[in-house]
């Protein structure tokens, strides 16, 4: 078993933390360090993070590269670095990483060299070439992070947590306040066009519940106000969500030119019922009427759920398959980081 300085986000809702979790689960001593905790003074602030964000956290290397230095002052033996995320980490603290001797990943499930986030991951793509390994969840990802010179990289898909994402034993432990026929749980985005998406699916007589964030600043608030159930979920109360539903929608994000998300796992996981966009690779993980289902606009969304909410029989055929699909498949976070790890030839 290894000893890994893990970097990257503690938040118990954050999947980081979750990946960490696994990490331990697997056997390994891991240890968290969160280098935001390092600027918070400076990420908590509305202002002057939207200014580092835009900068591309530059701004802030002099403090976490000081950081870094402190906490490998004592020489602590560690047998792999794992770098979530690396925003907050330019070349600078990369090879203070590297003086340790051993393997250092880089775990990126966004999308560093995309152009959504302007320059949020301008430190990742100058550190690139100086990582042992480059895993990303995103077939562009993985050829554009060749050209940029990264010595080696691999695509994983994106995965559920065992634990955190494991569902009730019984439907009957969920709250009422969780149920619903059918169930969007997401952040309103100004340029996804979520919006108009769910007021369609309203209008076409679907029986919808939405959960997250932002749904307040819509220009469609008012219209979609009586479906909203209240902001963002995590822990069990996602879990909650997910499985109190009768069908789970699954919505992409354009600007992170995704194909598949977190959802496309953690929802038949949890024991929902998922109904996502028709792409290749949510083609390629479920045999589409068997084991989910996908739709390619709101119109043919809002018939498939009005057809499978009037077939029970059906409607937990295609969820149970569903469940047993994603657990055959191998793409927990303990299944993902052991084969991340093993690429390092760490056991």
């Amino acid at each position: 078993m290894a000893n890994i300085l893990y970097l990257g986000d503690n938040n118990p809702a954050a999947t980081s933390s979750h990946r960490a979790k696994a990490l331990e689960r697997l056997g390994h001593t891991v240890d968290v360090q969160d280098p935001s905790k390092v600027v918070a003074s400076q990420l908590d602030s509305p202002l002057l993070h939207a200014i580092h964000y835009r900068t591309g956290f530059r701004l802030l290397q002099g403090k976490v590269t000081k950081w870094l230095k402190q906490l490998l002052g004592a020489k602590p033996k560690y047998d792999v670095v794992w770098v979530d995320s690396g925003e907050l980490l330019g070349p600078a603290s990369v090879k203070l990483l590297k003086n340790l001797g051993c393997p250092v990943i880089l775990y990126n499930l966004d999308d560093p060299t995309g152009k959504r986030d302007g320059r949020r991951f301008d430190l990742v793509l100058k550190s690139l070439p100086l990582y042992d390994l480059v895993a990303v969840v995103r077939k562009e990802s993985e050829e554009e992070c060749r050209q940029l010179n990264a010595k080696r990289v691999m695509r994983v898909l994106r995965s559920y947590d065992e634990v955190a994402h494991k569902p009730f034993d019984s439907i009957d432990d969920i709250p009422a306040s969780f149920r619903s026929e059918v169930v969007f749980i997401g952040t309103w985005m100004r340029h996804e066009k979520r919006d108009e998406f769910m007021l369609e699916l309203i209008n076409q007589g679907v029986p919808l519940s939405i959960w997250g964030g932002r749904w307040m600043k819509s220009p469609h608030w008012e219209a979609l106000k009586s479906s909203y159930r209240g902001g963002s979920l995590s822990g069990r109360e996602y879990v909650a969500a997910i499985q109190g539903s009768k069908i789970c929608l699954g919505l992409l994000s354009k600007g992170n030119r995704d194909l598949h998300t977190q959802r496309s796992l953690e929802v038949p996981f949890a024991g929902g019922l998922f109904c996502a966009e028709r792409t290749t690779e949510h083609q390629e993980i479920y045999e589409e009427g068997k084991e989910a289902v996908f739709w390619a606009d709101a119109t043919e969304c809002a018939t498939i759920c009005k057809k499978l909410l009037s077939d029970d029989a059906l409607r937990e055929s295609i969820r149970l398959a569903g469940m047993r699909k994603i657990r055959a498949i191998g793409v927990g976070n303990e299944d993902i980081c052991r084969k991340i790890l093993a690429a390092v030839n760490i056991k």
